[in-house]
């Protein structure tokens, strides 16, 4: 039984279906709990949020807090719990975290003693539709995504929230391009169709809800899928929605008006942050058409293998970890972005790496990272300021922000006038960039007079307006904070005008403001003196001043926070009308940020500079992996690597811990990093075009699944198989080894003959099967191997990529060094050298696949496999045994051996 239908089995107690037998109170509750019958109502009390019946129980169990109930329905207690109000922030996260959907329904009205106060939900708590500072991670991006699918074709929309971006596409409907999209965008909520997509039927037929599922939660991410109404993916409607929302007539201009899956997807998440937001979402103003052409693909598994993101293991580091020394979050998420989603247009590549050098070669980075460090996270606040929902504190980030342009400005001056650059363009990336940033010297003036230096964080604590701002308010305030001086001055007042000494001013709960006089003092009492109360010895007045001041000061309290809010609501009003500059300008900063990192890691790292070519070819001399390069006390080796149209796939044998994968890990990266408009780990990078990176290196079991390693690993090189094209670049390590020896060779043969000759792609392929190195002296194919030397019995891994095949695997020295215990890798040792002598006797290594007549695809045209040869067959057997020595690995006892089993055979051969 799953966690969440245990929950709903806790969940006994349910409303009495008798609505008039509940307290006003609850039948306000039941009212808007129907309406949100999905979520989890988070209903406002005073000082808590309080969820009652089922809503209570799984907030219970899944928040850990207490259990208890208030009143009764159908006679049984009504189940409650609650959070504190100022404390929800923590516990909305673990229930969003969790999958759930909170509603918060707030007190909007005011306590008048004559029923329940009025109610209503002001928006929904969803994982897609997070705003909150507190509720989002800050360095990772949260996305919405919604399908559109129609006979085969589907529509992909992707809506950042609190960004306020939204991207569509439209493309064939093809799970494995599906598979690749929503790795890239990684979405935290995938929005579906409820008449398309049933847990029987799935995707109109295309895709089962599981396959959907483990499409939308792969290894690098978990989204929520939510079914939506079918009106919210109206064709019909799609066009009309979208129009209205960025106010024009037609969307022939953003290039989406023949795409209609894509309007449609793009409407459906509109509708849905529409309703949980309760805002017409000002902030979103325009829609980008993406393609899938544009980037290169890289499917979960790949993204997994080389660690972009998230790292393998819980202690591991990603290249991103090791990368983002960005100053600003908005940095870090374009940061992110750009590494998940590497572009294929050199033109914008190059101008990005001609911004990078310009900023290196000067140094002009280091005084723009000082600044950008300064910087708040503009994009997501203006996307509070757009919802509605900003907080005091958000808008000092902003005045901050706008504070430091005139810095920034300045600080990019020399990269703007090129110096320390000597290739100077009339018009440049940075240039672009720079006249977006303006300078919002309005908004920076109208906040520094409107807020305070240091608000509280929710604007109902008060005192978030500045003083001197505005007259009313101050007015407000002076009563607050001056009423006992006020009193003292009107009490001298009064005492010389009556010229009772002992007259004094004082106040209660129950009275309010009084003037005090003794029996006897109450007969000279003025005739403005209004008797309040008459007590045993005295008797208390009230006068039209103190009942006027009385009037001011007990409610300037509630009076001052009411203008506060009035005057902030007005501040975000003017601040909305900003949007469009202010979306521009936070988004030229992320820009600034990035590239000045990417210049900072260059110089820190000592990376190179990449160079496109049209050429079929990647060409990299002393290539390094960042990340273990970074992370390791000793020097990295660095590897030099050649795939070009007439070698595209290098055979790559030698030990384990030789650095095989590591080599293969690195080529990809620095392709990664190149195409992401980044310098990249090598002294020489020259890369011709790739549309895909794949990636099937090491496997495990997937159990969720019932997949076994070799499953798992036959499933990722049928991918490749299928899909990778001469534009490839395909990493493959130890093809074959999850079956038997035969089996696998046969299939890792087959595979890199597959590769080299008919997909033509450009290929590593590391293995452990020798064998395979025959395959070395075919055209397009290449032997290397990783170095090692074994001095006194001891294993010495070099690290280095040499010139052709390995003479031996050294897995019992490995072995050693794992921690093997010696009376093992001494049985090992000898059974070893049982099989070398037998393999000695018997067929040569490069034997085994010379033996098949009819291989399963003859790749060389006109190539007589069959062929016979001159040498007579008595002969062979024995030719075929020399042939296979490695005479530099013979001992002189093996040597002896060999010499007189040879010998043996010949004799044998001539009695015959």
């Amino acid at each position: 039984m799953s966690e969440q239908e245990s929950l709903q089995q806790d969940a006994i107690i349910e409303p009495s279906s008798d609505f008039a037998s509940h307290t006003p109170m609850m039948q306000q509750y039941l009212k808007m709990k129907r309406e949100h019958a999905h979520a989890l109502l988070f209903y406002r009390m005073g000082d808590f949020y309080e969820l009652f019946f089922s809503d209570a129980h799984r907030a219970a169990k899944l928040l850990g807090i207490t259990l208890t109930h208030r009143g009764k329905s159908g006679g049984e207690p009504i189940p409650m719990a609650g959070v504190p109000y100022h404390a929800a922030e923590g516990y909305l996260a673990r229930l969003v975290k969790a999958g759930e959907t909170v509603a918060i329904c707030e007190q909007v009205g005011e306590v008048t003693g004559k029923g329940p106060v009025e109610r209503k939900v002001v928006r929904v708590l969803t994982a897609g539709t997070l705003t909150d500072e507190a509720l989002m991670p800050s360095h990772r991006a949260v996305r919405m995504a919604a399908l559109c699918l129609q006979k085969n074709r589907i529509g992909i929309a992707v809506l950042e929230l609190a960004a306020g971006t939204l991207t569509v596409q439209e493309l064939g409907f093809d799970q494995t391009r599906l598979a690749i999209e929503l790795a890239r965008i990684a979405p935290a909520e995938l929005l579906i169709d409820e008449n398309t997509v049933s847990e029987s039927h799935g995707l109109k037929d295309k895709i089962s809800f599981d396959e959907l599922k483990s499409l939308a939660n792969s290894s690098t991410n978990t989204a929520t899928i939510t079914r939506r109404p079918n009106v919210d993916f109206d064709l019909k409607n799609a066009n009309d929605t979208l129009c209205r929302q960025f106010g024009v007539s037609t969307l022939s201009g953003f290039g989406v008006d023949h795409l209609p899956l894509a309007q449609a997807a793009a409407a459906a998440l509109l509708h849905y942050a529409r309703e949980t937001q309760q805002s017409n979402l000002p902030h979103i103003r325009s829609l980008r058409l993406e393609s899938m052409d544009s980037f290169i693909a890289l499917d979960p598994v790949t993204r997994r293998n080389l660690e972009i993101v998230d790292p393998l293991f819980e202690n591991g580091t990603s290249l991103l970890a090791l990368v983002d020394d960005c100053q600003t979050a908005m940095g870090s998420r374009l940061l992110a972005r750009t590494l998940m989603q590497p572009l294929r247009d050199t033109k914008i590549l190059d101008s990005r790496l001609d911004a990078i050098a310009r900023l290196k070669n000067g140094f002009h980075d280091e005084p723009i990272r000082i600044v950008l460090k300064n910087i708040g996270d503009v994009e997501r606040i203006l996307g509070r300021i757009a919802l509605g929902t900003a907080r005091p504190r958000d808008l000092v980030q902003l005045r901050q922000t706008c504070g430091q342009l005139p810095l920034l400005h300045h600080a990019l001056k020399p990269a703007l006038q090129g110096k320390g650059w000597e290739q100077l363009d009339d018009k440049s990336l940075l240039d672009d960039l720079a006249s977006q940033l303006g300078q919002f010297s309005e908004v920076y003036d109208l906040l520094t007079r409107a807020i305070h230096d240091q608000p509280p964080v929710l604007l109902r604590e008060g005192g978030v307006i500045a003083d001197g701002f505005d007259a009313e308010l101050d007015e407000l305030r002076q009563i607050r904070d001056h009423a006992s001086q006020y009193l003292l001055d009107m009490e001298t007042r009064e005492r010389a005008a009556t010229g009772i000494n002992t007259l004094k001013i004082g106040y209660n709960r129950v009275s309010g403001y009084f003037i005090e006089l003794t029996r006897a003092q109450a007969e000279s009492a003025p005739a403005h003196f209004i008797r309040r109360q008459t007590l045993k010895n005295a008797e208390r007045y009230i006068t039209p001043e103190l009942k006027t001041f009385e009037d001011k000061v007990l409610s300037s309290d509630s009076r001052a926070l009411i203008r506060e809010k009035v005057l902030f609501e007005q501040i975000l009003d003017y601040l909305k009308q900003q949007l469009a500059p202010l979306q521009m300008m936070s988004s030229a900063i992320a820009d600034f940020d990035v590239l000045s990192n990417w210049a900072n890691q260059a110089r820190l790292r000592s990376w190179a500079r990449p160079t496109f070519t049209a050429e079929s070819v990647i060409d990299i001399e002393g290539g390094r992996h960042p990340v273990v390069e970074a992370l390791s006390r000793a020097p990295f080796t660095p590897n030099d690597v050649f795939l070009s149209q007439q070698n595209r796939l290098i055979l790559i044998t030698g030990p384990n811990m030789g650095g095989k994968s590591t080599y293969m890990r690195q080529t990809a990266l620095i392709a990664l990093l190149a195409y992401s408009g980044s310098y990249v780990p090598a002294s020489k990078a020259v890369l011709g075009p790739i549309d895909r990176i794949f990636t099937r290196i090491g496997s495990a079991d997937d159990l969720s699944s019932g997949k076994s390693t070799f499953m798992v690993e036959m499933t990722e090189t049928a991918q490749i198989l299928h899909h990778a094209t001469s534009q490839s670049l395909v990493l493959m390590d130890e093809v074959g080894r999850g079956t038997s020896t035969y089996d696998g060779l046969s299939l890792a043969w087959a595979c890199v003959l597959d590769l080299a000759k008919r997909i033509n792609c450009l290929c590593l392929f590391a293995t452990h099967y020798f064998e395979l190195t025959e395959l070395g002296e075919q055209a397009g194919i290449e032997n290397r191997h990783v170095a090692a030397r074994e001095i006194n019995g001891e294993l010495i891994l070099l690290h280095q990529v040499q010139d052709g095949a390995a003479s031996k695997s050294h897995g019992l020295q490995v072995a050693k060094l794992a921690g093997i215990p010696a009376p093992v890798i001494k049985e090992a040792r000898g059974r070893l050298r049982a099989l070398e002598r037998q393999q000695a006797l018997h067929l040569g290594q490069n034997d085994l696949f010379d033996q098949i007549e009819e291989p399963f695809i003859a790749y060389e045209k006109n190539e007589d496999l069959n062929q016979q040869n001159n040498i007579s067959p008595e002969n062979t057997q024995v030719l075929d045994e020399i042939d296979a020595l490695n005479v530099d690995n013979l001992t002189p006892k093996q040597a002896l051996d060999i010499l007189y089993q040879l010998k043996e055979l010949v004799s044998t051969a001539k009695k015959d």
